[in-house]
């Protein structure tokens, strides 16, 4: 049976993803040049503002389980997928590191569903709702791939 510690440790695993995905969004959205990027770039720059209600959303609820939102110092990059290519035409390896992001996300917030289930209903009816969010995005970028790997 989960810990309340346990379920604090993995949804900070979550909120540092959504911060770390926000970074990397921001970076790309700007960074990524050419008429085929414009469409990528603008559902980047819309999916920030999403990802910063996870990162949130994550933090009251770490906060409201007893535990403590940790500061930047405690930070640590892990997102290699993500990170802006020097050639900033290449839009399909955004998109894949987006695909990428989100299957981690997905990932992650399956792995709370269970840790939680029949000890935290709240945590877990949160989580939930931020993994049907992170499946339309990757469903989205998904498409966007389609276009690029004919």
């Amino acid at each position: 049976m989960a810990t309340k510690k346990e379920i604090v440790k993995e949804l900070t695993k979550s909120y540092w993803m959504e911060i770390e995905t926000v970074m990397n969004y921001i970076a790309n959205s700007v960074n990524l040049d050419g008429v085929r990027a414009e469409e990528i770039k603008k559902s980047l720059a819309a999916d920030i503002a999403e990802e910063i209600t996870h990162a949130q959303t994550l933090a009251k609820r770490i906060k409201e389980i007893d535990g403590l939102v940790p500061g930047s110092m405690e930070f640590k990059a892990q997102q290699k997928y993500l990170q802006p290519n020097n050639d900033t035409t290449d839009v399909a390896s955004v998109i894949e590191g987006v695909i990428e992001a989100e299957n981690g996300a997905i990932a992650q917030y399956n792995k709370i569903i269970k840790l939680c289930d029949g000890i935290d209903y709240v945590t877990q009816d949160l989580v939930i709702g931020l993994l049907a969010q992170e499946e339309s995005h990757m469903i989205e970028f998904r498409g966007f791939l389609k276009e690029y790997k004919k």
